[in-house]
């Protein structure tokens, strides 16, 4: 009987301080996240400087003052930003390292690669901070004025029309496949390994047309270097003036445009999560900011809530995936 009533006391025990433990580990869980941000947060850049990086470094002072604490932008360059977004992907998921990102490294580069070490999954959507079109540029000899003009050359020329891009798997190269696929023509990919190269390909003749971001390609186009027809998204854009978007250019079944986001490891706590996602809410709703990304031509775009970014990523995913199947596209560079 003794021996009963002690194996009982001990049993008794040990499930106290079980508890006990789980009580104290979710306490200190809970006090964690209460006082987040308690040290400076790094935000991991996938590239050099421009483009994300220079949305990072615009975004960075602000958001840091939103959350109160300082925001350290940390470039880890490399095949496609994979390299950062792999970094992050397997941090601590305590708000503390996060990912700026576009499609390209988060949803883009593991479709592409079956080996890549990281996943979409490894991620927790938190906000996008902005939303750009591209522009579709031509040479100025090749004789087109408008993209049914376009369309009627390219069809009339299979293949022998060349597109440049900055890269196999980038934005542009995209813009390019889905232009194939909805106007129903055969153009030619040309990549290159960054954006200004491959618009000098176009203004040289080299490439005969391009898509290209808004930054690269305007002051050619200002100076009659380049003609540009439209931008990328269905309607016209406030950041291009005097072109038409795609569907009063002729093509009203072609949407395409790049974003910016923030991401967080997965497993990082909801507290978390909503704390980091008010900070971009306030630091973008700032008109210093959107005045400084409008002058680098793009606009500011927050999702209505994380949730609300976790279900647009899961249908931007499809949509890259249909493009990659389409185009048979089969390496990332």
């Amino acid at each position: 009987m003794e021996l009963k009533f002690s194996f009982m006391t001990f049993a008794l025990s040990a499930i106290q301080k079980f508890v006990l433990l789980v009580f104290v580990t979710f306490g200190i869980n809970v006090v964690h996240a209460e006082s987040y941000p308690d040290r400076p947060i790094k935000l991991i850049v996938g590239y050099a400087p421009g483009g994300t990086d220079l949305v990072a470094r615009l975004v960075g002072p602000y958001l840091g003052r939103a959350l109160g604490q300082s925001i350290v932008i940390e470039n880890k360059p490399g095949a496609g930003g994979s390299a950062a977004a792999s970094f992050v992907a397997k941090s601590k998921p305590d708000g503390y390292t996060l990912l700026i990102s576009s499609a390209s490294s988060v949803s883009i580069y593991p479709a592409l690669n079956a080996k890549a070490d990281y996943r979409q999954s490894q991620f927790t959507p938190i906000s996008q901070l902005t939303i750009a079109p591209l522009v579709l540029a031509v040479n100025k000899d090749l004789g087109v004025r408008s993209v049914p003009e376009l369309i009627k050359l390219a069809k009339a020329n299979p293949g022998k029309l060349n597109y440049s891009s900055s890269g196999i798997g980038s934005g542009p190269h995209f813009a390019g496949v889905l232009f194939n696929d909805v106007a129903g023509v055969q153009m030619t990919h040309v990549p290159f390994r960054s954006g200004s190269p491959a618009v000098i390909s176009v203004v040289g003749g080299e490439s005969q047309l391009t898509f290209a971001t808004t930054p690269t390609v305007m002051q050619l186009m200002r100076s009659g270097q380049l003609i540009g027809l439209a931008v990328t998204s269905k309607d016209a854009s406030p950041l291009v003036d005097g072109l038409p978007g795609m569907k009063a250019a002729g093509l009203p079944g072609y949407e395409i445009f790049q974003w910016n986001a923030i991401f967080a490891p997965a497993g990082t706590p909801q507290e978390v999560v909503t704390k980091l996602y008010a900070g971009i809410k306030t630091a973008m709703s700032n008109p210093a900011v959107k005045q400084a990304l409008e002058s680098e031509g793009t606009e500011v775009h927050v999702s209505n809530s994380p949730e609300a970014f976790s279900q647009f990523l899961k249908t931007d995913t499809k949509f890259w995936e249909r493009l990659i199947a389409s185009g048979g596209i089969k390496a990332f560079e």
